[in-house]
């Protein structure tokens, strides 16, 4: 039967996260991998030869990969501002898309992208991985379970004390990657506490942004060869460090925060809420950090108390990939669309115009 036939899976972009998706697909069952893009010949070849990739589906085009790879499912893992016009044109081409993050460089362009996975019947998932965290999903049976009652206020963030990812790379640049830390790891956190909060309507932002290391030169990776000792003209145009306070649907509060840069002792990225009946905080360090934890505070019989549950294994871009091989074997693609991301899109471009303007904005709805 048709139906039974292994998915044809492409991935293009073959740096961290495109490696991510590969070694996911490469472990799912029902799939095959039958082709890579990249403009990264060595790259290419080294990946194609790992993962037992044709050479004549080995493409450095990505039109190219499209057009005669004949998929039915393709994974996105270029700088943002490639996200729209790749899936537009996947998906008009029928093929399902797995995006990384964010959906987009703004609202309107990932709007494009959401129009065009209904208009063709086809799956637009995009991968926020960190979600996935075992501490997170814990939390996650927690809140919903009611142990904490009514949320009304929460905090995220993910700081980093030396991690701009590359001076002069495209991720510093506002015209491919859309924005610095806030579009990079800021939206993992902002992810993170609206889907803790069981996905409340933002309806408005108080936002600022700063850029007090990267046009120094200072801040970068602490890889020492991503360092360089000044900036060029246009390398570096975004923000390092961004903060928001959001205003949420029924009266809650969620105060959020990014930087690539900061003067802090380590890395440090958490998510705490706080309900009418109890608080509770997930926190982690670098990826070289083991640190992790999540911690409750409560009272049982008038008596403060702390728990500790156990926490499971992290799932991460093997559970993003699973989960969106599952929306696609459905075969009801209806809520699919890639409407959270969109969502987080318009959140932040809103943190990004409320910071040009320097007073609060409102979101539409």
């Amino acid at each position: 039967m048709a139906d039974l036939l292994p998915l044809r899976v492409g991935v293009i972009g073959l740096g961290w996260a495109g490696q991510q998706h590969m070694a996911a697909y490469a472990q799912a069952a029902g799939v095959d991998l039958v082709a890579l893009a990249g403009m990264e010949p060595a790259q290419l070849a080294t990946l194609g030869d790992q993962y037992g990739v044709a050479e004549d589906h080995r493409f450095s085009d990505w039109r190219e990969l499209l057009d005669r790879a004949q998929l039915d499912i393709v994974s996105i893992a270029a700088p943002t501002t490639l996200h729209e016009p790749i899936a537009v044109a996947a998906l008009n081409a029928g093929i399902h898309v797995l995006s990384e993050k964010p959906i987009a460089q703004n609202a309107p362009t990932a709007r494009r992208m959401v129009e065009a996975a209904e208009r063709n019947d086809r799956v637009l998932d995009v991968v926020f991985n960190h979600r996935r965290r075992g501490h997170v999903q814990a939390l996650k049976k927690i809140v919903d379970a009611g142990l904490l009652g009514e949320i009304y206020y929460a905090k995220a963030g993910w700081l980093r004390r030396e991690g701009i990812p590359g001076l002069g790379s495209w991720f510093t640049r506002r015209a491919v990657a859309g924005g610095g830390p806030l579009m990079d790891i800021g939206v993992h956190m902002l992810d993170m506490a609206l889907h803790l909060l069981g996905e409340p309507a933002v309806r408005s932002a108080t936002a600022a942004t700063y850029a007090e290391f990267g046009p120094r030169g200072r801040g970068s990776a602490a890889d020492p060869t991503m360092r360089k000792s000044g900036v060029e003209e246009g390398e570096f145009d975004v923000e390092d460090l961004s903060t928001a306070f959001l205003r949420l649907d029924g009266g809650g509060t969620l105060l959020l925060e990014s930087s690539w840069a900061q003067w802090i002792p380590k890395d440090h990225c958490y998510v705490t809420v706080y309900g009418s009946d109890g608080g509770a905080s997930v926190e982690w360090g670098a990826p070289s950090d083991p640190h992790r934890s999540l911690n409750i505070w409560t009272e049982k019989d008038g008596i403060p108390a702390l728990l500790q549950p156990a926490i499971p294994p992290d799932g991460l871009h093997q559970a993003s990939v699973l989960d969106f091989l599952d929306k696609v074997r459905t075969g009801d693609y209806t809520n699919h669309r890639g409407y959270e991301a969109l969502s987080r899109a318009a959140i932040v471009d809103a943190c990004y115009a409320s910071a040009d303007v320097r007073h609060e904005v409102l979101l539409d709805g």
